[in-house]
């Protein structure tokens, strides 16, 4: 059997030696085991070791239904996706009660918000209902609804000294149409062609027009004007209503 040549690192430099001849091997002093020179047992110990790389840990955020409308992964103090895109839930429902109220009081910042969410959202269910009574209107109250807000925007600005922008007009004209809206989902059910539900449209046009110019004017500072005010802006509802009765 052949004698194998093998390469030892014992060794000094890069001597060859035959197998099997232990007079020839050469040792080297070591501190290994010698607790005094921890620096070289710790150096052998993690040259031994293989690189060990974090593992990138993930954090699902597995929240209820809503937590899908908020922009998951960034900052914690970051707003939701919703407000961002200026929805705002609380704001549509508290300017929802001041319609369905108007008896009480209106705070006068109630039009620092320029929310089209709510006034899209009841044009959208408007016609929703409309069309389940066979009727669609949909191009017709987007192009009532475009018309009125020209028109308002420009008596308001003509009539006040402060003047208002054309977001909060479209805002209040919106959220006003909110009777109107009840009124449409209770045709679904029953027939307003008749005297009652003509009666019920017109409570419902008196309904939105003292809410919008209780609005108007309290924020405008407009009370001597509350009639001119209400005449544009009732006519604009009776459009609506006649979407709702034929």
């Amino acid at each position: 059997m052949a004698q194998e040549q093998l390469h030892s690192v014992l060794f000094e430099g890069s001597e060859i030696y035959e197998h099997g001849s232990p007079d020839k091997l050469q040792f080297y002093n070591t501190s290994y085991g010698d607790s005094s020179n921890s620096y070289a047992t710790q150096g052998y110990y993690y040259a031994q070791q293989p690189h060990a790389y974090p593992h990138p840990s993930y954090h699902h955020n597995t929240g209820g239904f809503w937590s899908a409308f908020g922009t998951g992964g960034g900052p914690p103090d970051e707003p939701p996706l919703l407000e961002e895109l200026g929805i705002n839930f609380e704001h549509i429902k508290s300017k929802s009660l001041a319609v369905l109220n108007p008896l009480k009081s209106v705070d006068k910042n109630i039009m620092d918000d320029t929310d089209l969410a709510g006034p899209l959202l009841f044009c959208l269910v408007f016609g929703v209902c409309l069309l389940l009574t066979g009727k669609v209107h949909f191009g017709y109250i987007y192009g009532v609804a475009l018309l009125g807000w020209i028109s308002i925007y420009m008596i308001l600005n003509l009539m006040s000294e402060s003047g208002v922008d054309g977001y909060r007009t479209a805002s209040v004209l919106g959220y006003c149409l909110l009777p109107l809206v009840l009124l449409s989902c209770v045709g679904v059910a029953f027939p307003l062609s008749g005297p009652l539900g003509i009666i019920a449209s017109v409570l419902a046009i008196i309904w939105c027009t003292y809410s919008s110019s209780t609005m108007f004017v309290t924020v405008l500072q407009m009370s001597e004007q509350r009639i001119l005010v209400a005449y544009p802006v009732g006519m604009l509802y009776v459009c609506f209503a006649l979407m709702t009765i034929f």
